[in-house]
């Protein structure tokens, strides 16, 4: 059953072209707008089966963050339609849905309910997310005392203990120091395992290799592969180093 399906998705955004002349602003004011638009994606189509796992690849600027955020739902395609059926956790910007007033243990609470999770839910897993975070005893202090590093490692485990049915990470696995990082690749397999949707943002060749079996490649904002994350990333591989 798919889970996640783009249609001839497209998304814009207006483009800032630079200071404008006076002329521009009273063009504006007193008609209709002509904004120049950037395509961050065109016609964006593929269909990503319950419990399989997409890596989406590319370089700069290609697309990749507005897919994701098309599947979270933080925007709509202009042209086209987007699905997704299924609980995501997107571990997109860690720690953005914390307040530094606010405890360690209350920003858990108050992440777990952006997330969807009941008070039940959330107070069952309450000291599993703790222990995995490796926050210790730093839980019931305010959150501006802890380093970036450790939001993020609290903000991470939030994330992956809500029981997501859909997983989107985007170059957030580096997060912590090595030993936290073989953590984080570990829960992601066994929620992989669990029959998890993943779609995976990363330029980490290997990381890619091992956590996704499909690929697709966004250039321009524009689909140019899609199949095994082998071929794909042979493909891709070849043009960058054709290209230098």
């Amino acid at each position: 059953m798919a889970v996640i399906e783009f249609h001839n998705a497209s998304k814009s955004f207006s483009r800032v072209t630079g200071r404008a002349l006076l002329r521009n602003h009273l063009a504006s004011w007193l008609g209709p707008a002509h904004k120049e638009r950037f395509y961050a994606l065109k016609h964006v189509t593929f269909r990503l089966e319950q419990g399989e796992s997409l890596a989406v690849i590319g370089p700069n600027g290609a697309g990749k963050s507005t897919l994701l955020a098309l599947v979270a739902g933080l925007t709509k395609p202009d042209q086209g339609a987007v699905y997704v059926g299924g609980r995501v956790a997107a571990l997109l910007e860690l720690g953005s849905g914390f307040h530094h007033d606010l405890t360690g243990a209350e920003n858990v609470w108050l992440n777990a309910a952006l997330l969807g999770l009941s008070r039940k839910r959330t107070l069952a897993a309450f000291d599993e997310i703790v222990d995995f975070s490796g926050i210790g005893e730093f839980i019931n202090e305010p959150l501006r005392t802890y380093s970036a590093g450790m939001i993020m490692r609290l903000a991470f485990s939030v994330a992956v203990h809500g029981d997501p049915e859909i997983m989107l990470i985007d170059e957030v696995l580096s997060v912590g120091d090595q030993s936290f990082q073989k953590k984080s690749t570990d829960k992601i397999r066994e929620l992989r395992a669990a029959g998890k949707t993943l779609v995976c943002v990363s330029h980490v060749t290997n990381l890619v290799q091992q956590l996704c079996d499909r690929a697709i490649w966004l250039d321009g904002g524009e689909v140019i592969m899609n199949g095994t994350v082998d071929e794909v990333l042979a493909a891709y591989s070849g043009r960058k180093a054709a290209a230098r």
